[in-house]
């Protein structure tokens, strides 16, 4: 089998495809001079936001763990996991302003988590309990979707706003905004994401496609689905693309820095394939097992993207082991909280199912609204 810029097996293409690598799986700063713009991205980066990456990575795995083993208590109806993505959602993320606004799918915890979308919040849709769980408007992040690719649509849409609205390319670092979309790699094969592209490029919208190709589209590898890269998908609609080791967080962090500047800048839209692997299942319904080999999941178990950065804080000096110590503290008092609160969670009266149907007074929601309401009242009244 031939292999990936990284020397392993590249389950997605079975080609060597170049990718931007700023550390090494061994923790080491690569030194490509073709990625000298890239490095030049994160210079300015210090210890202290190595270590918040660090962190940020740490509660979201714990984050995804805790919501797993609820799941299999029977607390959540359904969990999707995302172990082994977190550098790609960590990375990308801190590249974000306030400004920007985010379309994630149904897997980007770590994306929500370095936006502040509380922890508990993030579950009441899988437990059933919302249909989303948040205001988009507080933390600038849509909610989550469930329906394979089509918030890329939505986000075109949203960043076509963006730039009508005059937040593009005026020079002022507080106003300028960007929009990005998260998706799969099993969403570039649908209609969506593709109209999508050919919305973002015609209109030259501030929109990053950010793929985080984690080789499954649930039990397909990306080889049924895409005869090449998926980073040159964005060249036929006259996006440009990039692809990036989804395992390196500051390689991660510089290609969507450089993204978002362009965006902003009013320079239009940029496809980012982050190359990773997801180390759990698709969801908690799904067994990988059936699908994967032993080996292959053993490969990217070595290539952790916690354990880079880790290696990369040991190696320059800036690792602490009493602030270790602490992140695993801060993970265990996230796990207890949302097995309480999770748990603690009650279920919303039958009428909330009418109270966003339309943004405005409907006489058939309220019609309907009423006779709930009136039938419920007479069941309880008849149980008495």
């Amino acid at each position: 089998m031939k292999t990936d810029a990284t020397g392993g097996p590249d389950a997605a293409t079975q080609d060597v495809t170049p990718l931007v690598q700023l550390v090494a799986p061994d923790g080491s700063r690569t030194a490509d001079p073709e990625h000298a713009a890239y490095r030049e991205r994160v210079a300015h980066l210090a210890p202290a936001d190595l270590r918040a990456m660090y962190r940020d990575m740490v509660l979201t795995r714990r984050f995804d763990d805790e919501s797993t083993a609820l799941q299999r208590q029977g607390e959540l109806a359904l969990f999707a996991q995302g172990r082994g993505q977190e550098a790609a959602q960590v990375g990308s993320a801190h590249a974000l302003a306030p400004q920007d606004h985010v379309f994630p799918s149904y897997r980007e915890h770590g994306v929500l988590h370095v936006r502040g979308v509380d922890p508990v919040d993030r579950l009441r849709l899988f437990r059933g309990e919302d249909h989303g769980g948040w205001d988009p408007a507080e933390h600038n992040v849509q909610l989550y979707t469930l329906v394979i690719g089509s918030h890329a649509l939505h986000a075109a849409g949203y960043a076509m706003g963006v730039q009508r609205d005059g937040l593009v390319g005026t020079g002022d670092a507080a106003r300028d905004t960007a929009v990005v979309t998260y998706f799969g790699d099993g969403a570039t094969a649908q209609g969506d994401v593709s109209e999508a592209l050919v919305f973002a490029a015609v209109n030259n919208a501030p929109l990053v496609l950010f793929c985080q190709n984690n080789q499954w589209a649930i039990s397909e590898p990306t080889s049924r689905q895409a005869r090449g890269p998926l980073y040159r998908r964005g060249e036929g609609f006259g996006v440009p693309g990039v692809r990036v080791d989804g395992n390196d967080v500051l390689a991660c962090y510089a290609v969507m820095a450089d993204a978002l500047e362009r965006a902003r800048s009013g320079g239009g839209p940029t496809f980012v394939e982050a190359y990773t692997y997801r180390m759990g299942a698709h969801t908690t319904s799904d067994d990988p097992t059936r699908y994967r080999e032993r080996a292959e999941e053993d490969y990217w178990r070595r290539r952790d993207p916690i354990d880079r950065l880790a290696a990369l804080l040991r190696s320059e000096g800036e690792w602490d082991e009493e602030w270790a110590a602490d992140v695993e503290a801060e993970a265990e008092a996230l796990g207890e909280r949302l097995r309480t609160e999770v748990r603690a969670l009650g279920a919303p009266p039958t009428t909330a199912m009418f109270d966003h149907v339309y943004a405005t007074p409907h006489a058939t929601v309220d019609e309907e609204r009423a006779w709930l309401a009136e039938y419920e009242s007479d069941l309880t009244e008849g149980a008495r």
